[in-house]
C-alpha cells in the first residue's frame, strides 16, 4: 500500500464531511456548489504540495477544471436562460403589436365597408328618388296628353253637337217654313172654296 495514499483518503474524508455542512450554507446564502469545490481544490492542491503528492496537486488541477467548466455552463445557462426570457419578451411584445395591427385593420376594414354600405344605401335611394320624379314626370305628362286629348275630343264633340244643331235648326226652320206655307196654301183653298161657294 502506497504511504501517500492514507493521507490523501483522510483528507478525502475530513473534505467530504466538511462540505456537506458548508454547501448548505452556501445555499442558504444563495450560493451554488462551485466556490466549495474551489476550496475543495485549493486545500487538495496546498496539501499535494506540502506533502508532495503530485498525483494530489493533479486531482486539485481536475477538480479546478471542473468547477471552472461548470461555472462556465452555469454562465451559458444563464445566458441562454436570459436570451430565451428576452425573445420570449420579444415575442409577446410581437404579438401584441401584430394583434393590434390586426385589431387596427379589422377596424380600418369595418369602417370601410360601413362607408361602402353607406355610399351603396346612398345611391340606391338617389336612383330609387331619381326613378320615381322620372314616373312622376311621366305620369303628369300621360295626364297631361290625356287632358290634351279630352280638350281635342270635347270641342270636336261640341262642333260636332253645333253642327247637328244647326242642321237641326235648318230643318226645323225648313219644317216651319214647310208648316207656313202648308198652312197658307190651306188658309187659301179656304178662301177659295169660301168665294166658290159665294159665287
Amino acid at each position: 500500500m502506497n504511504l501517500r495514499k492514507i493521507p490523501r483518503a483522510a483528507l478525502g474524508g475530513t473534505l467530504q464531511l466538511v462540505r456537506v455542512p458548508l454547501s448548505g450554507a452556501l445555499r442558504l446564502l444563495g450560493r451554488n456548489g462551485n466556490a466549495v469545490d474551489r476550496v475543495d481544490a485549493a486545500v487538495r492542491d496546498v496539501a499535494g504540495t506540502v506533502m508532495g503528492d503530485e498525483e494530489l496537486r493533479q486531482d486539485a488541477q481536475m477538480r479546478r477544471t471542473a468547477a471552472d467548466e461548470r461555472e462556465r455552463a452555469a454562465d451559458l445557462r444563464a445566458a441562454a436562460e436570459q436570451t430565451t426570457r428576452e425573445a420570449d419578451e420579444n415575442l409577446e411584445q410581437r404579438s401584441q403589436d401584430a394583434e393590434a395591427l390586426r385589431r387596427d385593420a379589422a377596424e380600418k376594414a369595418s369602417k370601410r365597408k360601413a362607408a361602402a354600405e353607406k355610399r351603396r344605401a346612398t345611391r340606391q335611394r338617389q336612383a330609387a328618388e331619381a326613378q320615381q320624379r322620372r314616373k312622376e314626370a311621366s305620369d303628369q305628362a300621360v295626364a297631361r296628353s290625356e287632358e290634351a286629348i279630352e280638350d281635342r275630343a270635347q270641342r270636336q264633340r261640341l262642333e260636332q253637337l253645333d253642327g247637328e244643331a244647326k242642321v237641326l235648326e235648318s230643318k226645323a226652320e225648313a219644317l216651319t217654313a214647310a208648316d207656313e206655307a202648308q198652312r197658307l196654301r190651306d188658309a187659301a183653298g179656304k178662301i177659295k172654296a169660301e168665294r166658290k161657294t159665294d159665287g
